[in-house]
């Protein structure tokens, strides 16, 4: 992982030319649509490849610049793009990488996105997906098929934070000449370098942990230099999903800020889940970081640490209770998304029709909480009120 000064230098130096834009501490927003050129040679050379240089912010931008190599350094990565979403990010993954025929293997229950590119949009080009549990290394190698191009990573899974043993995967992937792919939202590169593990394509969605004050969009792609030349000339280009500079800029600023934010949300979450281990209320907690998580070992090893994302299950938990306790919440917002200074809650229940809710499934009793900025007493005030009107 980093060492401290590595992390403060790419945080706070590293891609910024300061000298080209008037020794400003913060970089300029680049708001342009285009730039000129002096030399019929220069603009040749840059309709022939747009990666060489700035030719229309569709492509390339100076801004954009500054975060794509700070986040390249971060994944450990040859080269990164970042884009206006993490869906997008996803997407332009995905798609450079199967062809009509091809064959993906995910692990079960993706992020939602994911899960409707792999059952909506790829079986249009007769791509086929199946879905494993990937805490089995076994399950992911007898799924793979003869025409399997791309095993799908998602580890922690954002509701029960299932991990897969990361460099297992690449291990099986490369002895088949399959490409992986991961989600790495959850932990960012400041707790997980999946690529260090021999994973192929590393993306989160840095609308969460990177942009840090829940005000931007964005999205990071990270691999090989050679991977990421192949997305930037197709699917990057011709979706034109790259990200804006301003909203760029917005997700450099989060930057300086992430080590200082995950130290205290780190700090908060432990106490909240201590908190909710022990309240009569409370049936099970579910933290990759805590003793009693069944892959507990398996994230040590390859998480640097865990923060902000826990989820907990009420006793005898009934779609009634599990609404009067979330509704309940003074301060705990209700909404989607993590990463913000805002602590967040959201039932599992809410993405479920009533009559189709089953207490005996305790995947349909699933809250899930983010722990922000607030004080730690502050939140477990506020949910332990709630939690005495269930």
């Amino acid at each position: 992982m980093f060492l401290p000064n590595d992390l403060s230098y790419i945080l706070n130096e590293f891609a910024e030319e300061r000298e080209n834009y008037f020794n400003a501490v913060s970089p300029p927003i680049m708001q342009t649509s285009n730039f000129t050129f002096k030399k019929v040679d220069d603009l040749r050379t840059a309709f022939a490849d747009e990666m060489t240089g700035y030719l229309y912010s569709r492509g390339l931008n100076p801004t954009v610049e500054i975060l794509r190599k700070k986040m390249a350094a971060l994944d450990g990565a040859e080269d990164c793009l970042v884009l206006s979403n993490g869906a997008a990010a996803r997407f332009a993954g995905v798609l450079a990488n199967v062809k009509a025929g091809d064959h993906v293997v995910s692990v079960r229950n993706p992020y939602t996105w994911a899960q409707r590119t792999f059952d909506v949009i790829l079986p249009k080009f007769g791509v086929t997906t199946t879905y494993v549990d990937g805490r089995e290394i076994k399950k992911i190698e007898n799924a793979v098929q003869s025409n399997t191009t791309l095993i799908y990573l998602e580890s922690p899974n954002s509701w029960d934070y299932a991990l897969q043993d990361l460099k297992a995967v690449a291990d099986l992937a490369k002895s088949k000449k399959i490409l992986t792919m991961i989600d790495n939202s959850y932990c960012t590169p400041l707790y997980q370098r999946p690529i260090d593990f021999g994973i192929d394509l590393c993306m989160q969605t840095a609308t969460k942990y990177i942009g840090g004050h829940s005000d931007t969009l964005g999205g990071v792609l990270s691999g090989s230099h050679q991977m990421i030349k192949k997305i930037f000339d197709s699917e990057f280009l011709n979706v034109g999903s790259g990200i804006q500079p301003f909203n760029a800029w917005l997700l450099i600023r989060g930057l300086r800020t992430l080590p200082a934010r995950f130290e205290r949300i780190t700090r908060s979450t432990m106490e909240v889940v201590n908190f909710l281990k022990q309240h009569d209320k409370v049936e099970h907690v579910i933290f990759p970081f805590d003793e009693s998580f069944p892959q507990y070992e398996l994230a040590k090893k390859q998480m640097r640490g865990a923060c902000g994302l826990l989820t907990f299950t009420l006793r005898n938990g009934s779609c009634e209770s599990i609404t009067t306790f979330c509704e309940s919440l003074k301060h705990i917002l209700m909404a989607v998304s993590w990463g913000g200074h805002e602590s967040l809650i959201i039932p599992k229940c809410s993405g479920i029709d009533p009559k189709d809710f089953i207490a005996g499934n305790m995947e349909h009793q699933y809250i899930r909480m983010y722990v922000g900025l607030e004080d730690a007493s502050y939140l477990i005030a506020d949910l332990n009120q709630a939690l005495n009107l269930v």
